[in-house]
């Protein structure tokens, strides 16, 4: 065995001198990140590796005790907690649920709420926890409500008062359903307080140790047939990818504060106000805006330290419409946008009244960040930017093919014979739809595009007829099924229209039934909106009704949507 003394005990790398395990371990890693095959730990949770990290690290006096999490409202209430005060109360939380509320580790948990500082807390608490988080906006009516705790089994529901009496209208048929928990000043028959609850548990909870590929949370996403699907993710695709994204996007820091205004049922909210910048150790700031008012948002935006702010087109197309030349932003350095594609002129103007860029991101439900234009980064106008790091995002053919730049086809994201880190685990009860958006290597994004030789992918249009309305994406099935419950409706199908505002808009075709042929077709829209905001969340709502005869049809009887949308969108010169 004297050859063994032959074997290097030192060797160098990167012209650093290292051990022969060393040299080894990051040998792996290189080629982890050169071949797409990320290492992933066995567990992973974002409570205990990232907020409770920064608590001790203000506790060592490593950390200034800025504000983690800044929140108020228009009538003057304010909230501060610093990493440590977060990471005390958020315990709090989740003694709570698992105290009172007698939940346990995988239990689903819908939340609810609106931008109150309790949806961060309650989502904390379902990390620690090991709770299955299931978030939804606060727009839903009781047959949202209905589906979604039905087809999850959820153990419980978290919500205020904007929802419980809805919730209250479907819970005798949810037989899973044991716990109703109210965040509000008010006290409701039926319910656990959770305001209440909290001021009596210990603010010391074990975290629990969550396996990396455990499922974390649900959220429903639309789809162009069907009722909504389960997208569930795991602590590792939203939290370490969150990790890994967060250096190559923003570029927040420690002594940043950004601003999403955003829904808390959609994903974007948890990346860019909770995951993201919480990973950098930076402050979440929250405006409460019951109802957007972009006056309110350029105050805020002018007396607040804000350096960073995230919002769909929609947003930034409102703001310009106001006076800019009376606000300064003397703080503000970075504008993100995502959900729905950015308009050129919004883009031109925004610089040219502010001084700064709007900076594109895109992604899905399913696969999170997907590419974005960071701020090291050139913009360039109608473009979606480049791919995060450890994502490998192509255009495809339909055979699976990479196609060259330049050449449109499928926007895709390679998933073998690695999956990357950030996809998510797959629809629940649903494996069939789960396997039919991959082709060849590839998940689909159900979007066209081109990429162009430096890596910008340029976006086309959608393969599938969701409707992306300011940043909201609406199934037409979904409008379709809440009109066809009304007796004046026949038939109806339901496409987008092109708005010059909201970048396309619900528009349904109907077919009227014979005893309202003769009612005023003014009159009868009005009542048709009316009811589809009284059974469904009111942003689905078809803002432009057409009545018509009959409806285009195949010979096998399915109607021809997409003949109808292409008509509507040629003959409004789009």
């Amino acid at each position: 065995m004297h050859w063994l003394g032959k074997i290097p005990r030192r060797c160098t790398l990167w012209g650093t001198e290292m051990s022969i395990r060393t040299f080894h371990i990051n040998i792996k890693k290189l080629l982890s990140i050169q071949w797409g095959h990320q290492e992933i730990p066995a567990k992973f949770n974002f409570a205990n590796d990232v907020v409770d990290h920064w608590a001790n690290m203000e506790k060592a006096g490593k950390r200034p005790p800025r504000p983690a999490l800044w929140w108020m409202n228009g009538s003057g209430e304010e909230l501060k907690w610093n990493f440590r005060e977060l990471s005390e109360i958020s315990q709090r939380a989740a003694n709570v649920l698992s105290g009172p509320c007698g939940l346990q580790r995988g239990d689903r948990v819908a939340v609810v709420l609106s931008q109150v500082p309790e949806w961060w807390l309650v989502t904390l608490g379902c990390i620690r926890t090991g709770l299955v988080f299931m978030p939804g906006t606060i727009q839903m009516k009781s047959t949202d409500i209905l589906y979604r705790l039905q087809s999850s089994k959820a153990r419980a529901i978290v919500a205020g008062d904007e929802v419980a009496q809805e919730v209250d209208a479907v819970a005798p048929d949810c037989s899973f359903l044991k716990i109703k928990l109210l965040v509000s000043d008010n006290r409701r028959e039926g319910w656990l307080n959770f305001k209440t609850l909290l001021k009596d548990v210990s603010n010391t909870h074990h975290c629990v140790e969550t396996g990396s590929h455990e499922p974390a949370a649900i959220y429903f996403t639309s789809g162009t047939s069907g009722l909504p699907k389960m997208a569930e993710h795991s602590h590792s695709s939203l939290g370490l990818k969150a990790k890994m994204d967060a250096d190559s996007w923003t570029g927040l820091n420690v002594s940043d504060t950004v601003w999403t205004i955003s829904d808390t049922g959609w994903i974007v909210n948890i990346l860019t106000s909770f995951l993201e910048p919480w990973t950098l150790g930076a402050c979440v700031f929250v405006y409460l805006l019951p109802k957007f008012d972009p006056q309110t948002v350029l105050k805020v935006l002018s007396s607040y330290p804000i350096n960073s702010l995230v919002g769909a087109p929609l947003i930034y197309r409102m703001l310009l419409q106001q006076d800019l030349s009376r606000y300064k932003f003397p703080h503000l350095h970075s504008c993100y946008t995502g959900g729905e594609s950015l308009l050129p002129e919004t883009l031109e103007n925004w610089k040219a009244k502010t001084g700064l860029y709007i900076r594109e991101f895109y992604g899905q439900t399913e696969t999170g960040l997907t590419c974005r234009i960071s701020r090291t980064m050139t913009v360039k106008p109608g473009s979606l930017g480049t791919a995060v790091p450890h994502y490998d995002v192509q255009v495809i053919d339909e055979q699976g093919n990479v196609l060259p730049p330049g050449k449109e086809g499928d926007i895709a994201i390679r998933v073998k014979p690695f999956r990357p880190i950030g996809i998510f685990s797959g629809y629940v009860d649903n494996p069939k739809k789960t396997e039919a958006n991959i082709r060849g290597d590839f998940w689909l994004l159900g979007d066209r595009g081109t990429k162009d030789p430096e890596g910008y992918f340029h976006f086309i249009g959608r393969t599938d007829d969701i409707i992306n309305s300011s940043g909201y994406r609406i199934g037409p099935s979904e409008v379709e099924n809440a009109l066809m419950e009304h007796p004046a409706v026949a038939e109806t199908v339901v496409i987008s229209s092109p708005d010059p505002t909201r970048g396309e808009v619900v528009k349904a075709f109907v077919v009227l039934a014979p005893e309202f042929l003769s009612h005023d077709p003014d009159q009868l829209t009005k009542l048709l909106q009316q009811h589809v905001k009284s059974v469904t969340a009111p942003y689905k709502y078809p803002r432009k009704v057409e009545f018509v005869l009959d409806l285009p049809k195949t010979i096998t009887g399915k109607i021809e949507r997409a003949k109808l949308r292409a008509k509507e969108w040629k003959t409004s010169g789009q």
